[in-house]
């Protein structure tokens, strides 16, 4: 047989055409098969993102909630530390006003021993005085 017959030339294109019509249709099937499946997995990930969204409020409310309860302790804590400090400043001024009272006595005191040894230091002058005149 010789390519010059039209049974060749006649089987050539249906061959061409059965090709031709086998990749069209292989190609639309593909083409569905990665629709379907990007459709699939699309729905898979919102509902993965819903579930997440769920979770991140959940989340979000206890952390909130765990804000709120330090925000409780941390204002009990400045009130305990307000009256700690009240009270040592009221302890603290009296410590002041008992060491201005112990302060004020030891001058006296102080004061009071310088007068004697001055009154000692001149009754010792005149002893001396008379003790080496009268020699």
């Amino acid at each position: 047989m010789e390519l010059t017959e039209p049974q060749v030339w006649t089987l050539i294109a249906v061959f061409a055409a059965i090709m031709i019509g086998a990749i069209t249709l292989l190609l639309r099937q593909n083409d569905r098969i990665i629709t379907s499946v990007r459709n699939e997995n699309a729905a898979r990930f919102d509902s993965l993102e819903a579930r997440f969204d769920g979770l991140r409020e959940g989340i979000d409310a206890r952390f909130e909630g765990s804000a709120a309860r330090f925000d409780g302790f941390r204002e009990a804590v400045d009130a305990r530390f307000d009256g700690l400090n009240g009270i040592l400043e009221v302890k603290f001024d009296a410590m002041d006003a008992r060491f201005d009272a112990m302060d004020t006595k030891f001058t006296e005191r102080l004061g009071s021993i310088d007068r004697r040894l001055e009154d000692l230091d001149k009754e010792v002058a005149n002893l001396a005085t008379r003790f080496w005149k009268s020699s």
